[in-house]
């Protein structure tokens, strides 16, 4: 994929560029920075309805990637780790903006907020993302690709129909058929509750 930095066009290898910065290079940082800003911004905006707000929270998430990059896995799209991670943020954000403005929630969910702030986050993200990796894994090899590009690396579906040589109808559809089959998994191979909790997280950036 070429993307452009500086006015010159370079040629973009995700796992390239994940590599770099795990090893600590900012250039390729940089470059991943560039490619999914805005479509991590985009599900941060759905969320927060705050432009300022969201922007803040997309600089914490790519912080939070820079902070956690030897944890990366170097062999497949960060995409998911971001979205996730966004989504996460974002569902803080919202919670601590209710919390300042109705003092009373306060004391009614002082239980809540202190298990919540004990717990690991980045195991929360690590289960989410997890559980949504095996529901994809189950997808045939079409629907697959195609979710995986739209979802975890962020093309446009019509980017997606050129490269993959397909009609943007057959984008859409295999989107489409992904997202029932990947909501069905998780119902059928989860209790009904988490397997509610888990489609509730993922809804946002990912079946929608």
């Amino acid at each position: 994929m070429m993307i452009n930095q500086g006015g010159n066009s370079i040629e973009f290898n995700e796992l390239e560029a994940i590599q770099g910065m795990v090893n600590g290079d900012i250039s390729s940082f940089n470059l991943l920075y560039n490619h999914y800003n805005r479509t991590v911004h985009a599900n941060i905006l759905k969320l927060i309805k705050c432009p300022h707000s969201s922007a803040e929270i997309l600089q914490d998430v790519f912080v939070a990637l820079w902070q956690n990059r030897h944890k990366i896995c170097t062999e497949k799209s960060v995409g998911g780790w971001l979205f996730v991670v966004s989504y996460n943020k974002s569902l803080n954000a919202l919670k601590n903006n209710l919390k300042g403005s109705i003092s009373y929630l306060e004391e009614l969910n002082k239980e809540f907020v202190d298990e919540t702030e004990t717990t690991d986050f980045e195991v929360q993200y690590q289960v989410q993302l997890k559980v949504l990796d095996e529901a994809v894994s189950y997808l045939p090899a079409r629907k697959k690709e195609v979710f995986k590009l739209c979802r975890f690396e962020g093309r446009s579906k019509e980017e997606v129909a050129l490269a993959m040589g397909i009609s943007l109808q057959s984008v859409n559809d295999y989107l489409k058929q992904a997202n029932q089959a990947i909501r069905k998994y998780i119902l059928n191979r989860y209790p009904e509750q988490i397997a509610k909790y888990i489609l509730i997280i993922l809804s946002s950036a990912f079946l929608k």
